[in-house]
C-alpha cells in the first residue's frame, strides 16, 4: 500500500463512513410541495471540480454543506484521504496557494513538473515536493501553457500571441506578432510611436501633430487629405517630420530582420485560438470575424435596481450569418502566414478549425474541422516544417455528426506514432485509433455501448475512460492496455461512476451517484469498492424513503423498446386514482433513465414520488433523441423535431392504457425546454392520447430558437422550412383539444419569453379556451428561486388535480 496514504485495509470492505451520519434520529421530512421545491437546500450540493494534492495527501473540490441557503456559492473545501475524515472549509488565504497545486495542466515528460494556468497567471508545480511556484505576475492572462520537449522552457498564450519563457531565469521571448486592425483596416500599433512628446526635434514640447506614414493617409479628394496636403505644401517644420520618418522607414528596411514577423488580421478579425508548439517552431491559430448584418435579440429585464426596464443582450438566431473564422499557419520566427482549410472539401471559410493537440517533439498538430452544415467531421494532421494539412479520419453523416467522446477525445500517444479519437463510425460512440500519417486504422473498443471519455495514464500505457458498457443505465471507469487489449472495470456496483485518480493512479476519488441519492466522495482503492466521503443532503431528506423507480421498456410502433422509469402508487403506499402523468425530460439529446443520480431533475424526481403517492402512475421515458443508445437513436429526430421522439411518448400513453387500464384522456404531461415543446407538440398533434399538458419554458418555434443546436437537426430555416414547419407547435396551435398551463421565466436568455409570447397570440387569434399562462418576472431558462418553483409545480399539480385526476374534468372519461 502506498505511503502517502494512511488509511486502514478495513475501509474497504465498507459502504458508508459512519462517523457523517447524525447519531440521533432525524426528524421526519415534510413532504410537500414547497418544501421538495426549496432544492438544493434539502438533497444537497453534489460535490463538485475533484481534484489531488500531488502528493496525493488531500482531495479538494467546490461545495457545501447540508442545508445551506439556496443563494450561497459553492465554496472550496477539502478533506484529508484517509478512513474517518471530514470536510473542511478551505480558509480564504488558503485558496491561492493551493489553487494552483490542484489546477489542471500540461506536465513535463517525465512528470516531475506541471505547469497551470491560474488566476491569469503561470505557475510551476514540482509533482514530487507537491509546491508551486510563480512563473509570471503580469497584469495581462496568460493561458495554454505547454513545456517544451527538453523541459526547460514553458509556451503560452498572452494577449493573443505566443510567448516562450525560460522556468529557470524568466527570460521571455515573444514569438509571434499577431496584430488587429480597425474597423478601417489601419493596424492596431504594439507599443509603437505615438504623437508628439519625447520625440523627434523641432523645438517647443512635443508637437501634437505629424504627417501620417506614406500611403496611410487619407486621399486627397477628401477634406482631411485637403488639409494634410496643404500642411505639407505650406510648413517647412511639417515636412521636416515626413522627411525625418521616410529616413527611418528605409534606414529599418535595410536592416536584417529580427524578431517575430508582423501578421497583420482583417479589418474586425481578431484571434480566437492559438497554440504554439512544443518546440517553439512554429504556431497555429484561428479567428473569427462577426458579420456585419447579424443581428442578436434582446431580453426585457423588467426587475430592475434602477426601477427601468433593461435590456439584457442576446443571441442571433438559427439561419442568421454567423461568424467567419479563418485557419492559419506561420513557420516561427519569420515565416509568412498560410491559411490553411480546416476540411479539404469545404470552403476554408465553411468549417470551424478546433486545435486539438500538439505531439510531444513539436513536429505535428492534430486540428479538427467541422463542416458548417454539421455533416462532416475531419481530423487532420499539420505538419509543423511546412503547414502541409493530411487528413487522417474523415467522419460524415446524413443527418450531423454527433455523440459523446467527441472533440475531447483525443490525443497523440505511442510516442507520438498514433492518435486515438472517438467516432460513432460503428452507430456506437467507440474508441479508435490511427497511425499519424492516417495509416492503420483500428477501433480499440466495440460494441452496442457507448464511450464518454478518455485519457492516457502516466506511464502512456493504457487508456483509462467511462463508458456504459455494463449497461446503458449504469456509468464504470476502466482500464484498458493501449494495444486495445482485454479491459478491466474499475469501478464496482450499480450506479453513476465520475472518477478522479490519484496522482500514483493507485486510488479513486469516486463522484458516486445512484438514482435515490445525489453524488458524493467515495475513496478506495482502484478497484475496489470504495467509503462515502462526503454528505450533501439533509437527514430529513435522508430519511425520508426515496425509491428506485424500476426501469420497464415500452414497445414503440415501430419494434423498439423505449426505456423508461415508472413511479406507482404502491411504491409509495399509495392506491391508484385511476390517472397517470407522463414526464418529458429537457435537452433533447439527454439521458436521464438510468440507476444514477437524476442530475438536471431533482426536483422533478422528487415531484413524481408526489404524484405518486397521489394515486397517479408516472412514467419518465427516455425517448428518441436522447443520449446514451448510439447514433441512429440520437438522429431519430433528424428533421422533424415531434416525429419520432413524439411518437415515443405516444407509445408511452398506450403502455399505461394496456398495462395500469388508464384512458388516455386522463394522462397528462409535463416538461421543461425540450420537454415543454413535446408537450405542445402532444396536445396540438396526437390529443386523443393526452388529456391535459403543463409546457414548462417551451420552445415554440424552433425557427426562433439559436443556430449551433437547431441548425444540426433541422438545417437551416431558409434552406428546409417543410422541417421547421412541422417541428414548430405554433404552426399546429389550431390542434388543441385539451386543457394547457404554459409557464415561462420572463428573462430567460435560452427560449426566449418572445417564444411563449407569439404563440400566446396565436391561441388568442385562434380562439382557443381552456389554456392558462404563468409568467415568473425574475427568472431565466433555469430558476432559482424556491418560491418560482413552488408556485410553478403548485400550479401543475392543480391542473392535474382539477383535469385528469379523480375528481378532475376527465374523469369520467
Amino acid at each position: 500500500m502506498s505511503s502517502i496514504f494512511h488509511l486502514r485495509s478495513s475501509i474497504l470492505g465498507l459502504a458508508l463512513a459512519p462517523a457523517l451520519l447524525l447519531s440521533q434520529s432525524p426528524a421526519k421530512f415534510e413532504f410537500t410541495i414547497k418544501n421538495m421545491m426549496r432544492g438544493p437546500e434539502v438533497y444537497g450540493r453534489e460535490p463538485a471540480q475533484i481534484r489531488w494534492t500531488p502528493d496525493g495527501q488531500w482531495i479538494y473540490f467546490q461545495w457545501l454543506p447540508p442545508g445551506s441557503d439556496f443563494r450561497d456559492a459553492l465554496k472550496p473545501y477539502r478533506i484529508r484521504a484517509q478512513a474517518g475524515a471530514k470536510p473542511e472549509l478551505v480558509p480564504p488565504s488558503e485558496v491561492d496557494s493551493v489553487g494552483p497545486l490542484v489546477a489542471d495542466g500540461s506536465y513535463s515528460r517525465d512528470r516531475s513538473m506541471k505547469v497551470v494556468a491560474y488566476a491569469g497567471d503561470l505557475y510551476i508545480v514540482d509533482m514530487r515536493r507537491s509546491t508551486a511556484r510563480h512563473l509570471t505576475e503580469t497584469a495581462a492572462a496568460e493561458s495554454n501553457p505547454r513545456f517544451s520537449p527538453d523541459g526547460q522552457k514553458v509556451m503560452f498564450v498572452r494577449d493573443g500571441n505566443a510567448y516562450s519563457i525560460d522556468i529557470t531565469n524568466g527570460a521571455t521571448v515573444q514569438l509571434t506578432d499577431i496584430r488587429a486592425a480597425d474597423a478601417t483596416g489601419t493596424v492596431a500599433a504594439a507599443g509603437g510611436r505615438g504623437a508628439g512628446g519625447g520625440g523627434r526635434g523641432g523645438g517647443g514640447g512635443g508637437r501634437g501633430a505629424a504627417a501620417p506614414p506614406q500611403g496611410r493617409g487619407p486621399a486627397l479628394n477628401t477634406q482631411k487629405g485637403r488639409l494634410e496636403a496643404d500642411q505639407l505644401e505650406l510648413l517647412d517644420v511639417v515636412k521636416d517630420i515626413a522627411r525625418a520618418d521616410s529616413i527611418r522607414r528605409a534606414e529599418t528596411a535595410a536592416r536584417p530582420p529580427s524578431g517575430p514577423k508582423t501578421i497583420t488580421l482583417n479589418a474586425n478579425e481578431r484571434v480566437a485560438n492559438i497554440a504554439v508548439s512544443p518546440n517553439g517552431s512554429a504556431v497555429l491559430f484561428t479567428t473569427t470575424t462577426a458579420p456585419a448584418d447579424a443581428r442578436t435579440g434582446n431580453v426585457p429585464n423588467y426587475v430592475t435596481a434602477s426601477g427601468y426596464t433593461e435590456d439584457i443582450p442576446n443571441r442571433t438566431k438559427v439561419g442568421d450569418a454567423q461568424n467567419a473564422t479563418r485557419f492559419g499557419y506561420q513557420s516561427l520566427p519569420r515565416g509568412d502566414v498560410k491559411w490553411l482549410k480546416p476540411i479539404a472539401t469545404e470552403e476554408a471559410n465553411a468549417a470551424n478549425a478546433n486545435i486539438a493537440a500538439w505531439n510531444d517533439a513539436g513536429s505535428a498538430a492534430i486540428v479538427v474541422g467541422n463542416a458548417d452544415n454539421f455533416k462532416t467531421r475531419e481530423i487532420s494532421v499539420v505538419d509543423a516544417a511546412t503547414g502541409t494539412v493530411k487528413i487522417v479520419e474523415t467522419l460524415r453523416d446524413t443527418a450531423w455528426v454527433g455523440g459523446p467522446c467527441g472533440f475531447g477525445c483525443l490525443g497523440w500517444y505511442d510516442n507520438d506514432r498514433r492518435i486515438y479519437y472517438g467516432s460513432e463510425a460503428t452507430g456506437y460512440a467507440q474508441l479508435w485509433s490511427t497511425a499519424a500519417d492516417g495509416s492503420d486504422r483500428r477501433a480499440l473498443t466495440s460494441g452496442k455501448w457507448e464511450v464518454y471519455d478518455v485519457a492516457l495514464s502516466s506511464d502512456r500505457q493504457s487508456f483509462y475512460f467511462h463508458s456504459s458498457e455494463t449497461s446503458a443505465f449504469d456509468r464504470d471507469y476502466w482500464k484498458m492496455p493501449i494495444a486495445g487489449d482485454a479491459r478491466a472495470k474499475l469501478t464496482v456496483g450499480e450506479g453513476g461512476h465520475q472518477v478522479v485518480l490519484s496522482p500514483d493512479e493507485q486510488w479513486m476519488a469516486d463522484a458516486l451517484s445512484f438514482v435515490n441519492r445525489p453524488g458524493e466522495i467515495f475513496l478506495g482503492k482502484v478497484g475496489a469498492k470504495g467509503v462515502q466521503m462526503t454528505t450533501s443532503p439533509t437527514a430529513e431528506w435522508l430519511a425520508f424513503n426515496w425509491i428506485k423507480p424500476e426501469i420497464v421498456m415500452v414497445p414503440a410502433s415501430d419494434g423498439v423498446m423505449i426505456p423508461a422509469h415508472i413511479y406507482r402508487p404502491k411504491d409509495m403506499g399509495a392506491k391508484p386514482n385511476g390517472a397517470a402523468v407522463i414526464f418529458v425530460h429537457g435537452a433533447g439529446y439527454l439521458h436521464n433513465v438510468h440507476h444514477y443520480w437524476k442530475n438536471g431533475y431533482p426536483r422533478e424526481y422528487m415531484f413524481n414520488h408526489y404524484l405518486a403517492s397521489k394515486g397517479y402512475v408516472v412514467m419518465d421515458v427516455d425517448y428518441r433523441g436522447s443520449a446514451g443508445y448510439g447514433r441512429d437513436w440520437r438522429t431519430a429526430i433528424y428533421r422533424f423535431m415531434g416525429g419520432r421522439d413524439l411518437g415515443d411518448q405516444v407509445d408511452a400513453s398506450k403502455y399505461l392504457t394496456k398495462n395500469y387500464g388508464i384512458h388516455p384522456e386522463r394522462i397528462g404531461m409535463y416538461g421543461g425546454s425540450y420537454g415543454g415543446f413535446m408537450t405542445l407538440m402532444a396536445l396540438f398533434t396526437a390529443p386523443k392520447y393526452f388529456g391535459a399538458g403543463a409546457a414548462i419554458r417551451s420552445v415554440t418555434d424552433w425557427g426562433h430558437y439559436n443556430h449551433g443546436y437547431t441548425g444540426q437537426i433541422l438545417n437551416l430555416p431558409q434552406n428546409d422550412s417543410i422541417a421547421y414547419q412541422r417541428s414548430s407547435p405554433i404552426f399546429h396551435a389550431e390542434g388543441l383539444e385539451d386543457p394547457l398551463l404554459m409557464l415561462h421565466g420572463m428573462v430567460d436568455t435560452n427560449v426566449n419569453f418572445q417564444d411563449i409570447v407569439r404563440l400566446t397570440e396565436r391561441l388568442i387569434e385562434l380562439g382557443k379556451t381552456g389554456w392558462d399562462l404563468a409568467v415568473y418576472p425574475v427568472e431565466n431558462h433555469g430558476f432559482t428561486r424556491p418560491a418560482s418553483w413552488t408556485d410553478e409545480y403548485q400550479r401543475i399539480f392543480k391542473l392535474w388535480e382539477t383535469t385528469i385526476g379523480p375528481n378532475g374534468s376527465k374523469a369520467k372519461q
